[in-house]
């Protein structure tokens, strides 16, 4: 292995350890305040400190949003994952939450295959059905406690996946840190205008109060260590490659995993494991299979 691959490794690997952080954090402030609201901030400060970045780097001309609409449904994709993440973990162990939310490379996977029009390999629903079947064992035994409420971590995957999706759509269209910028703005309007709606719903789970400063300047927190995490990663995938660096995502799990058993007293059961080895085979799997497709397209 090369020394750049095991910096973009390293860089990888600290990138998707500092997510799992932020959803820590979220998951100690369980309706303190809407979790829309919470999003929003965390947004806000993503968006504040790129609009900084991608000013000093572009100019003052690369703040303005392009008219495009893909822009805003990479925005309203990532709101809706964060969102059903940050519900997930309220509701859920931080590792079982976590667990599901890696069904999002099936998922995008999936996706590709309609909206890009990728062709489909038996290989792909094979790993999509196993995936599901570890969703399941991994949901079973939450249903008692969080009801329907398990489906959040399906939303934020599937957001997730939608945003992938859309990123490989605009890729080219804009620097890299000027996407990345366009949809920490879109995401933090969107949000900004949800949590207005759900404060005017009448709703009381949805209220917007004034709320105390350490909610804000934890939310403010995550939304700095976010911006880290997607800077370290994006580093670790120029060093790397994309399809090295894959299988660090799997370092976010095993950090949620320890942050959930510390300072939650999380514990996951058996037929969680199982249900969580299951997925992560899964998308293990798929990854092989597309590392060994690639090798074999230019003999092709």
């Amino acid at each position: 292995m090369q020394h750049t691959d095991r910096a973009g490794l390293a860089f990888a690997l600290a990138g998707f350890c500092t997510l799992s952080i932020g959803d820590a954090i979220i998951k100690g402030m369980p309706g303190a305040w809407p979790a829309t609201a919470m999003a929003a901030t965390r947004y806000v400060m993503g968006t504040i400190v790129l609009a900084g970045l991608l000013a000093r780097s572009e100019g003052m001309g690369a703040l303005r949003l392009p008219r495009d609409g893909l822009q805003w449904v990479r925005g309203v994709a990532i709101s809706l994952s964060a969102v059903g993440m940050f519900l997930a973990v309220w509701l859920m162990p931080l590792a079982e939450a976590t667990t599901i939310a890696f069904t999002q490379p099936i998922i995008t996977s999936v996706l590709a295959m309609w909206v890009l029009g990728e062709r489909a390999r038996p290989s792909t629903w094979l790993a999509t059905l196993a995936a599901f079947a570890g969703v399941f064992l991994v949901l079973r035994p939450n249903f008692e406690t969080a009801g329907w409420g398990v489906l959040f971590p399906v939303v934020a995957a599937a957001g997730m996946a939608v945003t992938i999706i859309a990123n490989r759509k605009v890729a080219g269209r804009a620097s890299v840190l000027a996407l990345q910028y366009y949809m920490s703005v879109t995401a933090m309007l969107f949000l900004l205008a949800a949590t207005t709606a759900g404060h005017l719903s009448g709703f009381e789970r949805f209220h917007l109060t004034v709320p105390h400063w350490s909610v804000v300047a934890r939310c403010a927190f995550i939304g700095l260590t976010a911006t880290l995490a997607q800077w370290l990663i994006f580093m670790g995938t120029v060093k790397a490659g994309a399809g090295t660096v894959a299988p660090m995502t799997y370092g976010q799990l095993l950090m949620a995993t320890v942050l959930g058993l510390v300072f939650f007293g999380d514990r996951p059961g058996g037929t969680a494991l199982v249900g969580a080895a299951v997925i992560i085979g899964a998308g293990l799997f798929l990854w092989w299979r597309g590392r060994v497709n690639d090798r074999r397209a230019p003999a092709g």
